[in-house]
């Protein structure tokens, strides 16, 4: 894989329909429903929910290709807590090191901001993620709620 061929931006409201393909083909994927009026109605204002306070949402493009095949969010908790949520990849992309070259932007994104910490949720049956996440340094939490998309929570201190 080559690297040159996959790029991080910022997104914009123009690409929520393809921000949210990426999202709902990797949750239905794994049998999880989307929850168009809970957990993922933040899609449906990516600039107004992610970019104020302190917060951002990438996606990463396949330049060859010029689509979208991954997200990440980075979510303001507090001045020093932020959450990373919808990081989700298209299946045809993994296994390639892309989801290696999204978290480390993410996280460093959230060091840019000068975040302190950054705590995720995650349900079991995404092992290659909680697989990554451990590798970077993540270490597993009790979840504040479980429910059909949490059943898993870790924090990184940075």
């Amino acid at each position: 894989m080559f690297f040159n061929e996959f790029i991080i931006r910022p997104a914009t409201n123009n690409d929520i329909p393809s921000i949210k393909n990426v999202v709902f083909t990797t949750l239905n994927e794994y049998g999880l429903n989307p929850q168009l009026h809970g957990k993922d109605s933040d899609l449906d204002d990516i600039e107004r929910n992610y970019f104020v306070n302190n917060g951002y949402f990438g996606v990463t493009v396949n330049t060859r290709a010029n689509n979208i095949v991954g997200t990440f969010g980075i979510f303001a908790i507090n001045m020093d807590i932020c959450e990373l949520r919808k990081m989700y990849l298209l299946k045809e992309m993994r296994g390639q090191g892309v989801g290696k070259f999204i978290l480390n932007t993410a996280i460093k994104t959230a060091a840019e901001k000068q975040f302190r910490k950054i705590i995720l949720e995650t349900i079991s049956p995404l092992t290659a993620a909680i697989a990554l996440y451990k590798q970077f340094g993540f270490k597993e939490v009790k979840p504040k709620e479980i429910n059909e998309r949490v059943d898993q929570a870790f924090e990184l201190d940075l």
